[in-house]
């Protein structure tokens, strides 16, 4: 996806808030396939990645008459922020995960930094896909969206430390994978 300019967002704003359709059609078709990847982060079935996408673009379209440009924000960046707090609602409503202070099902690791030199990106968000539910989405909201521990334990209603303990997990899953991974390729 080629990034517009300043000037041409800001008339693409312009005119959906206006109810111009041909430019949410425009806006739809320019960012469709990021907010796909974007949603696809946190939720695996591709129907319920359709459907969640669907709910924030009526979310969107509804809510842009409101919308304001921020200072350092971009459309991409707002519409980004109402699909994850969509899958996060989807994944909250249909109890899709719960979060479990002591679990053993992965042990905990060193905080270190994963190797990812040599896994393709592309499998890299494969591998991310499939960690447990509750995992995946502390490891998105604090990597992908750079949300703190706090800002986490809020969006998720659990505490702090019960948010750092899912990211190391899901780290030290994916650290195994990664390793799996590096030795099968030899």
């Amino acid at each position: 996806m080629k990034p517009i300019g300043n000037d041409k967002e800001d008339e693409l704003i312009r005119r959906m808030q206006h109810g111009d359709h041909v430019a949410m059609r425009e806006a739809y078709d320019l960012y469709a396939g990021y907010l796909t990847a974007v949603c696809s982060r946190y939720i695996v079935d591709p129907e319920d990645v359709r459907d969640i996408l669907q709910d924030s673009f009526i979310k969107i379209f509804s809510g842009i008459g409101a919308y304001e440009k921020r200072e350092n924000a971009s459309l991409k960046s707002w519409m980004a922020k109402i699909v994850v707090n969509e899958a996060l609602k989807f994944i909250k409503r249909n109890d899709r995960f719960s979060f479990i202070e002591n679990s053993d099902d992965v042990p905990d690791a060193p905080d270190a930094d994963i190797e990812v030199d040599g896994v393709p990106f592309a499998e890299l968000l494969e591998m991310i896909k499939k960690l447990p539910a509750n995992y995946r989405a502390v490891f998105n909201l604090f990597v992908f969206e750079r949300k703190s521990h706090k800002e986490i334990a809020t969006l998720l209603n659990i505490k702090e430390n019960t948010s750092a303990s899912h990211f190391h997990r899901a780290k030290a899953a994916l650290a195994k994978n990664i390793k799996q991974h590096l030795a099968s390729a030899i």
